[in-house]
């Protein structure tokens, strides 16, 4: 299987191994005369803070951002780079990978679109990040400055870890989890799709969260929870039902 770092690399450079239990991965890149060029989806404040992130990565550059729902945001720079709309990925996006700058879980619809453009994505980990070698990240995944990620856990696709949030051993987080900053969740849990945990919140050993739920920023969560609701306190407790993640 051909790695984001090899699929790069000018003929006759020494190959860099992936993590294991990681595909297509962007961290340390040794070898800084390779330059792996990134898109970010979004152009709201979290996209700036992640750019900066990805400036602390050897080998890597933010070459532009992606707007889809409003084109003015296209006619100036941010961060000094361009501002692509989302229909002109087909033409502008070509050898390049994309992360989703957004801690909504509605971000699936962004990311959507862009795949249905041609876009690729690849999994991003801060070079402060901690992640067990045996532990797993989905395509799309973005692990921040000081995450740490436990052994046998499995990260699904396009889940962001925001800065410090904490995923225990043998913990499995479904495609399009957002785990706010410091949010922790306990070994041996598990986390349906799309579901939003916000900062702070704890999240006991062995339990179950479902799917398209959202536990509140400081919520402590001692027994599981089901699909579709939204849980606060200490203990949690649903104040919410029938509602599509946040």
């Amino acid at each position: 299987m051909t790695t984001l770092r090899e699929s790069l690399l000018p003929a006759g450079t020494p190959r860099v191994a992936p993590h294991e239990g990681s595909r297509r991965r962007l961290d340390a890149v040794h070898d800084t005369s390779v330059t792996v060029p990134l898109l970010i989806l979004g152009t709201r404040t979290l996209a700036v803070e992640i750019c900066d992130w990805v400036e602390d990565i050897p080998g890597v550059r933010v070459v532009g951002f992606v707007e889809n729902m409003d084109r003015s945001h296209c006619a100036q720079p941010l961060e000094d780079r361009p501002v692509f709309w989302i229909d002109e990925l087909p033409d502008r996006a070509t050898g390049c990978y994309a992360i989703a700058g957004l801690a909504t879980t509605h971000r699936r619809i962004f990311v959507q679109q862009a795949a249905e453009r041609g876009v690729r994505f690849t999994t991003v980990v801060h070079p402060m990040a901690r992640i067990s070698k045996k532990a797993r990240l989905g395509e799309g995944c973005l692990a921040a400055p000081a995450v740490l990620v436990g052994s046998h856990a499995e990260i699904g696709r396009h889940v962001l870890l925001n800065r410090a949030a904490m995923v225990g051993h043998h913990t499995r987080i479904g495609d399009f989890v957002t785990l706010q900053p410091q949010a922790n969740v306990a070994g041996c849990c598990s986390i349906g799709e799309g579901t939003y945990v916000g900062m702070g919140a704890l999240i006991l050993d062995h339990l179950n969260i479902g799917a398209h739920s959202v536990i509140g920023a400081g919520a402590v969560v001692t027994r599981d929870v089901p699909d579709h609701v939204q849980v606060m306190g200490v203990p949690a407790r649903i104040v919410k039902e029938n509602i599509d993640g946040k």
